[in-house]
């Protein structure tokens, strides 16, 4: 996600057309998977992200070294910061220590962005990946970092997990308001840092969020279970479940926001007010996965389609059963299917019952406004992961981050083991970009394969999710003796094992890589011209004489039959 998404936002009135409403994550607990390792997700959805496997190697830094910081969406330099003596290794978004961030974007109130600030939310994710050993030091890294060099994005909504915790953090700025300094004469920022929220999601529950802010009252002050960033040296006390920016109350009340008792502050009701449109585009993705593993999600589904007179959906919920990495790549694939909502059953779907809708979200006629429903899979996405945190395993091999390219219903998770030492050509940074085509880049090959499927979806999505299911039933099975033999060279050489998950990654992303390849030519060879080629296992079907069988021509639905007819009348019936 690279686009501020401030246009989502009560008063603001929303631009539809581009980038905004951008990615979902999904936060699992330990007491909630089904071997005890903790998950966090992410969905890179962006028109301009291009999906490729970010790796930062651990380093020593000489004293005095700076890093230059960048706009997630526009790669504008914003400013420098220095460098600590040691950053740690991260691969795409986890680090050697099994430290795990996503994000999703909600924008907040336009006027607490801050003009002034450098470290944008992008930044604050590799820099605080890069500086943290556990989530809860990420949250400090976050905090410290944005109050000492200033906050450069709208509002996020951060998924932070290790192989023990994992903790949603929501943020926003506190606006720009110019004063000069006397001696310099400089400029500065009056409310430079942001006010924030973090809440540890119990132990046997989940969360998730999508480009709205849902945390809403926490306990301030209680100190037994909650702190504020003046006391960061109790921030690892195991019975620490809320940390908050100090002035997250004061600074609220300060600008008008919020006139009530402190114990009825909400976050989101404060800095981020629902609206029709962060609910029915937001909201409905989190309410979808959360009706999946809670039969008493029901009771919300009104509110998740707008209705603001409802009741908003928990932040948290207990699963009625328990969740894999597998589970979390099905919710990826969501498109409301098996409601009322789901678009492949509309005429909007075409003849081959596509849920898909290309863009711009609200379109108008005859003066009246429209919108499609904005779903969790999506044409958008330039990457997605499932991160899997494991603490009965050493951080190289606990750390699992399930990664796929481009759209999530076409792509494939290939698990790279957060321990490797290099990331596979096809997967690495610099190969193609979003203007620049390579046949060897992962992330071209799968879209190849996903514009297939969206000229035909209901023939072949079918052909797509059998090899899909394929490889990654493979890659679940193969897990556990990879760990086992990781594990036996890790006791005599941590570093042959790394070398040894570096080997099997770069191999299941090379296998992938060729079989989706395979997969292209197939399908342009079945499905050419409209026809569908005969085939059997796989290999198409020829007469006696080598020549092709006749193909089969499927045609349309009845329901697509009958509103050709209604907006055609008798112009196409055939007179004999």
């Amino acid at each position: 996600m690279n686009i501020k998404l401030s246009l989502i936002i009560v008063l603001f009135i929303m631009t539809l057309a581009g980038n905004a409403i951008a990615c979902t994550n999904y936060l699992v607990t330990k007491g909630a998977s089904i071997d005890g390792s903790t998950m966090i997700s992410y969905a890179a959805d962006s028109h301009i992200r291009y999906g490729e496997l970010y790796w930062r190697p651990a380093t020593n830094w000489p004293e005095g070294s700076m890093v230059t910081l960048y706009d997630r969406g526009t790669a504008k330099p914003l400013g420098q910061i220095p460098q600590p003596a040691h950053t740690y290794q991260v691969t795409g978004f986890m680090n050697e220590h099994q430290v795990a961030i996503g994000e999703t974007t909600f924008g907040g109130r336009p006027e607490l962005e801050d003009s002034t600030g450098i470290v944008d939310y992008g930044s604050l994710m590799f820099l605080a990946l890069q500086r943290s050993k556990t989530a809860r030091e990420a949250i400090q890294v976050i905090a410290e970092l944005v109050e000492e060099h200033g906050y450069a994005s709208s509002g996020e909504s951060f998924s932070i997990g290790d192989p023990n915790e994992v903790w949603i953090m929501e943020i926003v700025g506190k606006g720009t308001s110019l004063a000069t300094d006397k001696k310099t004469q400089k400029k500065y920022n009056t409310n430079k840092g942001a006010v924030w929220v973090a809440i540890r999601i119990p132990d046997g529950y989940i969360s998730a969020h999508a480009n709205q802010a849902r945390i809403t009252t926490f306990q301030a002050e209680n100190k037994t279970t909650s702190i504020s960033s003046k006391n960061f040296k109790f921030i690892n006390n195991p019975g620490i479940e809320v940390i908050y920016a100090h002035d997250v109350i004061s600074f609220a009340r300060s600008k008008g926001y919020f006139t009530g008792k402190d114990a009825e502050f909400s976050f989101s009701d404060t800095y981020a007010p629902l609206t029709f449109d962060n609910v029915r585009f937001c909201e409905i993705r989190v309410w979808s996965a959360f009706k999946d593993v809670n039969k008493d999600m029901i009771k919300y589904y009104d509110y998740a389609k707008g209705n603001l007179t409802q009741e908003r959906m928990p932040l948290y919920i207990k699963p009625d059963k328990k969740l894999s990495p597998r589970d979390l790549m099905q919710f990826k694939r969501d498109y409301l299917q098996g409601t009322d909502l789901d678009m492949s059953q509309d005429i909007g779907a075409g003849p081959f019952g596509s849920p898909y809708r290309w863009r711009p979200l609200t379109w108008k006629y005859e003066g009246t406004e429209y919108f499609n429903e904005r779903v969790t899979v999506t044409q958008q996405t330039g990457f997605s992961f499932i991160a899997q945190m494991r603490n009965w395993l050493p951080n190289h091999i606990g750390g699992i981050n399930w990664f796929g390219v481009d759209d999530a219903g076409s792509t494939v998770y290939i698990p790279f083991y957060c321990g490797i030492t290099s990331v596979p050509h096809s997967f690495a940074e610099g190969n193609g970009d979003m203007l620049t085509y390579s046949d060897d880049a992962a992330f071209w090959v799968f879209n190849r394969v996903a514009h297939f499927k969206y000229l035909f979806y209901n023939r072949v999505m079918p052909e797509i999710a059998k090899v899909q299911d394929q490889l990654e039933s493979s890659f679940e099975t193969e897990i556990p003796r990879v760990d086992q033999e990781a594990m036996a060279l890790h006791k005599t050489d941590p570093q042959q094992a790394r070398e040894y998950l570096t080997k099997y990654s770069s191999n299941a992303a090379n296998i992938t890589l060729r079989r989706w390849k395979e997969l292209d030519n197939f399908l342009l060879v079945k499905f050419l011209d409209g026809n569908v080629k005969k085939e059997q296992d796989g290999e198409f079907l020829r007469n006696p004489w080598g020549y092709p069988q006749p193909p089969m021509f499927p045609g349309y639905s009845d329901t697509w039959k009958e509103q050709v007819i209604k907006s055609t009348g008798d112009k196409l019936i055939y007179k004999k």
